[in-house]
């Protein structure tokens, strides 16, 4: 069976108004893995991963190597968290 895992993570840098959210959702949606991405009002963007361990450590890395090519990523904190049961992946909190 494989390991269904949920990650949170807070991006930081330049990811907003870089398309880092549909980008975002674009990448977990060819992994498999759904969640949200929000912007938040300190300049954040908040992620929600879940999936199978692999596809979200997948879309993890690609955010943590900087994501899409206009955004700036400076840092990402992140941890591992319950799964919620999401069934897609969305813009704005789930």
């Amino acid at each position: 069976m494989v390991d269904h895992v949920a990650r949170h993570l807070t991006v930081s840098g330049q990811v907003q108004g870089v398309f880092f959210r549909a980008s975002t959702r674009q990448r977990a949606k060819q992994r498999s893995v759904v969640g949200w991405a929000a912007n938040r009002p300190d300049g954040t963007v908040e992620v929600w991963l879940e999936g199978a361990a692999d596809d979200v450590r997948a879309v993890e890395d690609w955010i943590v190597g900087g994501g899409p090519p206009a955004a700036r990523v400076a840092e990402v904190e992140g941890a591992d968290v319950e799964p919620a049961g999401h069934h897609r992946f969305e813009i704005g909190s789930g």
